[in-house]
């Protein structure tokens, strides 16, 4: 199967005179399911429609956007796999040299505000085409958030694009429900109930539905906390209304998790594996990074204040068969160096009574490992076994690390682990070691860690190797202090632990942790914490770097 078209010669070399869709992206494309655009793009072919692609058009030159003229249907426009903004600038808001979705890596392939920008041109120069935004940079800005490269509260980047339609999360299924729904005629400004879309309304709000405090309101910090702890408590199974810049904008509850057959069909479908050819001599970083490796599932119920995965991909873990693993498998060569998702060991795991609305937990996993979660690692280990022998596989790694909590009862599982699959190098990611810091991270507490660090290594002692656990450490996270930086070092220093990595924390938009460090307010208690200034981050980095 040739790639989706991104130029004329593409389109004669299908014999395709026109297009139904035209996805923009702020990545360069490559034909591979981890990336955006190619996922969506293979996924509305296989339902029939013609779909091509304009990666990473010049925002400054209109001809970039009309090479592959005008679609029957819509445009839809992503940043790419990160917020452009993230990707362009540091926690220290510094500009970045770098960009891993462009050929070498090279930045400056893509606007700020990518989502903005590109809206803004289709919009002049392609009066009346529905326009359709999606991807993480509108999944995580789609009601009223705050923006910590500006200092402020924004809109919806729905209301600041003025695109017609927000599709937030994983969206094979609403994208390709859309593009039905548009192909039969509904008027796009008709679709205003569709799972995982946002939209203005053209009805008011019902008397079961949320309604948040008015966007421009939520400017006053006592008022933003609120709006977060509303929209965290009902986006799951409400549809919720917020007034937007005079307008209501409607945010319908997210579409069902895919089930294990629509997983692995999506999975199946012809992709190249490939950077496009129009990319030939050039490498680009964040393929490099994953060319090796297969996804086995998605979603993640860990509930990690700073992370955002839960908002994007939902916490229902939807998993591909073994079938479906065996088979992209069996195309690697040499070395797999992952399988696995956000977390690796939660494949396959489920809760019992599937995520009730009676449900309060923020996750499955902290304070403690909720009862109702089925757990059963050696469906993993299994899979895992049977890639392990096929005749070209010669070595076979876990790389999107682990959930030690999860694992630290499971002695076959470590011993696994730490004999078979880790290629000598264990990342874990315990953020901090101070107990008030690991509870405002909602991250379990280090001596769960330690009891796990403590059975990896007596197996590779066992095994007679010499492994190593490199631990992820977050500095700077709202109410670490100074105090909490020297008792994190002690605490390194006294495990003799090797650091590689230590982030400093970054306000993305909507996570818990970007509400406290907004509003200076604990999310659970509501109290004022500490929130370290720039400078100080700094010290705590130094620290704990140079220790």
């Amino acid at each position: 199967m040739p790639f989706l078209p991104v130029n004329q010669s593409d389109l004669k070399e299908r014999d395709w005179d026109y297009l139904d869709i035209i996805l923009i992206s702020g990545d360069a494309y490559i034909d591979h399911p981890s990336f955006a655009a190619a996922i969506i793009g293979r996924t509305l072919e296989s339902a029939g429609f013609r779909v091509g692609i304009i990666p990473q058009p010049d925002w400054r030159n209109d001809s970039s956007f009309t090479v592959l003229g005008k679609p029957r249907l819509f445009f839809g426009i992503t940043a790419g796999n990160m917020d452009s903004i993230v990707n362009h600038y540091t926690a220290q808001r510094k500009l970045r040299n770098d960009d891993a979705y462009s050929p070498d890596g090279i930045s400056g392939k893509r606007p700020d505000r990518a989502i903005i920008i590109y809206t803004n041109i289709i919009k002049r120069l392609f009066k009346g085409v529905p326009i359709v935004i999606g991807g993480i940079e509108s999944s995580l800005r789609r009601i009223a958030h705050y923006d910590f490269w500006q200092d402020k509260v924004r809109n919806s980047i729905l209301a600041d694009s003025k695109a017609d339609i927000l599709i937030y999360g994983m969206g094979e299924r609403p994208v390709t429900d859309l593009a039905i729904l548009l192909q039969k005629g509904v008027p796009v400004s008709s679709i205003q109930n569709l799972p995982s879309t946002v939209v203005f309304s053209s009805t008011f709000p019902a008397k079961e539905d949320i309604i948040l405090p008015e966007a421009e309101k939520c400017s006053a910090k006592e008022t933003f906390y609120q709006m977060t702890r509303q929209f965290e408590d009902n986006y799951r199974t409400k549809t919720i209304f917020q007034k937007t810049a005079g307008r209501w904008l409607k945010h319908n509850p997210p579409a069902k998790p895919l089930t294990t057959k629509e997983m692995d069909s999506i999975y199946a479908l012809p992709f190249a594996y490939q950077p496009h050819p129009v990319y030939a001599g050039h490498k680009i970083p964040a393929y490099e990074q994953i060319k090796d490796s297969i996804t086995s599932h998605r979603g993640c119920y860990g509930g990690c204040n700073f992370c955002a995965i839960a908002c994007h991909q939902g916490r229902n873990i939807q998993s591909r068969s073994e079938t479906s693993l065996l088979k992209e498998a069996q195309k690697h060569t040499g070395t797999i160096t992952d399988v696995g998702g956000p977390t690796a060991n939660m494949y396959a795991s489920f809760c019992r009574l599937d995520f009730p609305e009676t449900c309060k937990r923020s996750s499955c996993l902290v304070p403690d490992i909720c009862p109702n979660l089925q757990i059963n690692h050696s469906v993993q280990l299994k899979i895992l076994a049977k890639i392990g022998k096929l005749p070209r596989i010669k070595h076979l790694f876990i790389a999107s690390g682990i959930r030690y909590d999860m694992a630290v009862n499971d002695d076959n599982y470590i011993e696994a682990i730490a004999t078979k699959y880790t290629g000598g190098r264990l990342k874990l990611a315990p953020e901090h070691s101070v107990s008030s810091v690991l509870r405002l991270m909602n991250k379990p507490q280090i001596e769960v860690f330690e009891k796990f660090c403590k059975k990896f290594y007596f197996y590779t002692n066992k095994a007679g190797l010499k492994s190593q656990i490199i631990p992820y450490l977050i500095i700077g996270h709202p109410g670490t202090t100074m105090e909490d930086a020297f008792e994190l070092r002690n605490w390194l220093r006294k495990n003799k632990l090797k650091v590689e990595q230590v982030q400093e924390f970054t306000p993305t938009p909507m996570t818990i942790s970007t509400c406290m460090y907004y509003t200076g307010l604990d999310y659970e208690t509501g109290k004022p914490i500490h929130i370290p200034k720039p400078s100080e981050i700094r010290r705590q980095k130094e620290l704990i770097i140079n220790r």
